[in-house]
């Protein structure tokens, strides 16, 4: 029944909106400096490989039979799931500190010295109740304005700037540029791999905004490219050359992705302090997938407006996250999620 598919499309939405920002955000809180951004990124890396293998597999099996498949996945989470720690610092933020410290250890290592990382989580736990307002709130205080504008801005620009439309159409757009969907898809997955491995070994390196100013460079090239392929096609120039742009386009644009598309949800979890750091994520959430659900559901009707077009208007879009990013987004490899914030948000507002 259609009301069913409605009721599985709606419930996707809300477990793929509620977990896509708590996992980078749980991991974040629960590894240490140095590892912190290469976590995160192995997180969309995973994220890629799954949509990836089910691109392929959805190339040989019916969707019905698709979407039992992707059953197994889910339950082996629940399964899973009460094996992981508690994040620490929601520990100290409810004042469990035994936990706190067995959580840690758990995370460390049991012979591990815990004891400096415990003390400095629980002092800015401790300095965040006397400032706190209680509630959502918090988030609209004016030390928070610019790191919320900044985050928030970067994933609407990046759901603006074509992400969805080029998740869900890769194989449509493989077609209409003339090229075997299979052979698209499986090469596509093949690019995701290989510059997410190249992602997660860079990142605490070389910094997150290296990899986001390439990232999104990269997005906005590629959208032209994209644009222009099918500007050729859509005139008869270079018919046996469209294609291959169109290709070169769709494998960079999601490899640009895959590179850095997950960093701006490693920022929520770095920018702000436990106490806001749920409702920031809510919002930016709130906004992100709600373009991205704009672009995604409009995006057929805008292809027949101009296929040109919208990749050109893609391409505008992530040059202005290419902007925003240059002049707003602040470097934070290499110190502790209280580090970070206590530089970025003051004590006074």
């Amino acid at each position: 029944a259609p009301w069913l598919l409605n009721l599985g499309r709606i419930s996707l939405g809300f477990t793929n909106g509620i977990s896509g920002y708590l996992a980078p955000i749980y991991i974040a809180e629960i590894t240490t400096k140095n590892v912190r951004g290469r976590f995160t990124t192995i997180l969309q890396l995973m994220v890629g490989w799954g949509a990836s293998f089910m691109y392929v597999v959805g190339s040989f099996v019916h969707w019905r039979t698709l979407a039992l498949l992707a059953t197994i996945p889910g339950l082996l989470q629940v399964l899973l799931i009460f094996f992981i720690p508690e994040s620490p610092r929601w520990l100290a933020k409810v004042g469990r500190e035994k936990e706190l410290e067995a959580a840690l250890l758990c995370l460390r290592g049991d012979k591990a010295d815990i004891s400096d990382e415990a003390i400095e989580i629980k002092n800015h736990v401790e300095s965040l109740k006397s400032s706190s307002r209680g509630g959502i709130v918090d988030i609209f205080q004016k030390k928070y304005v610019r790191p919320l504008l900044t985050v928030v801005g970067m994933m609407v620009l990046t759901n603006l700037g074509g992400i969805n439309a080029f998740a869900y159409y890769s194989g449509a757009i493989f077609v209409s540029a003339g090229i075997s969907s299979m052979v698209g898809l499986i090469t596509l997955a093949a690019t995701q791999t290989v510059v997410g491995i190249l992602g997660t070994t860079i990142i605490d390196k070389l910094g997150r905004r290296p990899l986001l100013l390439v990232s999104s460079a990269g997005l906005c090239f590629s959208s032209f490219l994209t644009g222009v392929s099918f500007f050729l096609k859509d005139f008869n120039w270079w018919d046996q050359g469209s294609p291959i742009l169109a290709f070169i386009g769709l494998l960079m644009y999601m490899g640009s992705y895959a590179l850095g598309g997950g960093l701006p949800w490693l920022l929520v979890s770095e920018l702000f302090p436990i106490n806001v750091k749920g409702s920031a994520g809510s919002i930016c959430n709130f906004m992100g997938n709600s373009t991205g659900w704009v672009v995604g559901y409009y995006f057929n009707l805008l292809t027949e407006w101009s296929s040109a077009g919208i990749f050109f208007t893609f391409s505008a879009f992530c040059c202005a996250n290419f902007i925003l990013i240059a002049t707003m987004v602040p470097e934070t490899k290499g110190r502790t999620l209280e580090e970070i914030q206590a530089s970025i948000t003051p004590s006074s507002d």
